[in-house]
């Protein structure tokens, strides 16, 4: 074969084999296994033990430990399991990463036409799938140990080569270029099996000694964290701190190893070649989980502390109810408007940009008012539940603030309700249907939702004070709201009678978004009534 072919080319052409045959039989594999591979890692890894041994046999099924660290980066970004509760998985995919290593170290090269062809036949027959995809994984086991059988052909003729003889000699000279080199080709290829099988061949020719097929060993393992710090590129904090985690962890699995390794060499070699590498490389990697296995919990504490949440992405939470003891109920009272306050304000942006959605098409600020009204659902969930632990302990007086809280929450949330469920969803509307509100229209909406914005920002400012005077000019904007969309309502029918195309094509659209900001205005007024009930001294209620 030399003699027809260049050893480089054969060298080459058996890593592509090689390569192509990992992809096969890796593929295949996980569509047998299918969505059954999600729900075992969402469920054994939330226990260490259990953890190990599912990350060995996602391993040995899937055959790429790049794989199933990425699937463990897409799984925490979507906030199946954390950081802690995945670490003994990603301890266990470094220990089945051995498995295809020791396969292809017990002589089975030589059979890898034979394996493929006796496999391409049944694959060609069958007509059932399950069939089909187990004889597609022999086929691909077949071109792993063929490629294999090449690369070994390809490096002993390689031998009379002298910048490949040079090449190798920086290689056993500089331990340190090796292992960067080495990861390099690991990180190209996405396959540590490649970068070791290389080894193998390297070592059963002579070329390269233990030792230095060791250093060959570090090296894959360290790039094969490669494939899962770009899955983390798009990932949230938890994806990437699973990238990373598996990645500082073969580093420093490495460091712990390489001044020990000429020892460790000596310590298990024996007269084949190929299988010492194949030990060393099971050996190198069971030994670093088992030391690392009892310092996960702090692994983990310390990855989060090095990869923090960006600001965006820290979860919402409460503020103001966390804090302290609250042994008074007053404190508990003054805490809640203070959380309350927060609510306010998020509420107050939804209504300042909904106007902005009716008139462009905006993505990112329909996500952020969605988001927004998720978090004053949890804000009211949160304020009712934590009030009503010190209901009972409070006075008359502070239940009756209390209850005031709870009621201006409530509302808050059903003015969020109105932005998210009818005013984005007109919006939408507008926006599919390609329509566009007249000049004359569209600066009526504006003029109403500029009175709405100053209601609602006189009514926060209101609770924030519990001014009387301030109570009494909020109902009194309320009423002159209510006119207003009464007035601008006539004004629209005047012209739909009028027969105006772009009022007709938009009529339901702009008579709900009237409506819907004056039922904002309302709801966002209720609170004061309970002031004024008390003390009216511009008669601004009605009297019966």
């Amino acid at each position: 074969m030399t003699e027809t072919h260049s050893s480089i080319l054969i060298t080459f052409g058996g890593v592509s084999l090689f390569m192509l045959g990992m992809t096969l039989a890796s593929d295949n594999l996980q569509k047998l296994a299918a969505n059954r591979i999600r729900d075992l890692l969402a469920t054994l890894a939330r226990r260490q033990f259990f953890g190990f041994f599912v990350g060995i046999l996602l391993t040995l099924v899937i055959q790429s430990s790049g794989a199933v660290i990425s699937m463990l980066v897409g799984l925490g970004s979507a906030g199946v399991f954390s950081l802690a509760q995945v670490m003994s998985v990603i301890l266990g995919v470094t220990v089945g990463t051995t498995f295809t290593v020791q396969l292809l170290s017990m002589n089975v090269a030589e059979y890898g036409l034979a394996i493929f062809t006796v496999a391409f036949s049944f694959y060609f027959l069958a007509r059932h799938r399950m069939l089909k995809q187990v004889m597609a994984i022999a086929m691909g086991f077949g071109l792993m140990f063929w490629g294999l059988e090449l690369i070994g052909i390809g490096t002993h003729a390689l031998r009379d080569v002298h910048l490949f003889a040079d090449f190798l000699k920086e290689l056993k000279e500089n331990p340190f270029y090796a292992i960067v080199v080495t990861a390099a080709f690991t990180a190209l290829v996405h396959s540590s099996a490649v970068t070791i099988g290389f080894a193998m061949t390297l070592a059963m020719s002579g070329q390269i000694t233990l030792v230095d097929a060791c250093y060959w060993v570090y090296g894959a393992n360290i790039g094969t964290t490669a494939t899962p710090l770009m899955a983390a590129f798009g990932a949230n904090f938890v994806g990437r701190q699973v990238a990373w985690a598996h990645c500082i962890y073969k580093i420093v699995s490495a460091l712990i190893f390489i001044p020990f390794t000429p020892y460790l060499a000596e310590l298990i070699s024996t007269s084949s070649a190929a299988r010492d590498v194949a030990n060393y490389h099971t050996a190198f990697n069971l030994a670093a989980a088992a030391v690392f296995f009892s310092f996960i919990n702090i692994g983990s504490r310390l990855i989060e502390k090095i990869i923090p949440p960006r600001d965006s992405e820290k979860e919402f939470s409460v503020e103001y109810l966390e804090r302290g003891s609250y042994q008074n109920p007053s404190v508990v009272a003054a805490h809640a408007e203070r959380e309350v306050l927060r609510m306010a304000d998020i509420v107050l942006t939804m209504i300042r940009n909904s106007v902005k959605l009716l008139k462009n098409e905006n993505l990112d600020m329909e996500e952020g008012i969605k988001t927004s009204d998720d978090k004053v659902d949890m804000l009211n969930r949160e304020i009712d539940l934590f009030l009503a632990r010190h209901m009972e302990e409070a006075d008359a007086s502070t239940q009756k603030r209390m209850m005031r809280i709870i009621s201006y929450a409530a509302d808050l949330e059903s003015a969020a309700d109105v932005i998210d469920n009818n005013i984005l969803v007109l919006a939408r509307k507008k926006h599919a249907l390609k329509l566009s509100f007249s000049d004359h229209g569209w600066e009526e909406i504006l003029e109403l939702h500029k009175e709405v914005v100053k209601v609602a920002e006189m009514s926060v400012s209101c609770f924030q004070i519990s001014d009387v005077e301030l109570a009494s000019k909020v109902i009194f904007h309320k009423r002159e709201v209510r006119k207003l969309e009464k007035r601008l309502r006539e004004s629209h029918i005047e012209r739909l009678v009028k027969g105006r195309s772009d009022t007709i094509s938009t009529s339901s659209i702009h008579l709900d978004v009237l409506s819907d900001y004056r039922r904002v205005v309302g709801l966002m007024s209720n609170h004061v009534y309970g002031l004024l009930k008390e003390s009216d001294p511009y008669n601004i209620l009605p009297r019966r």
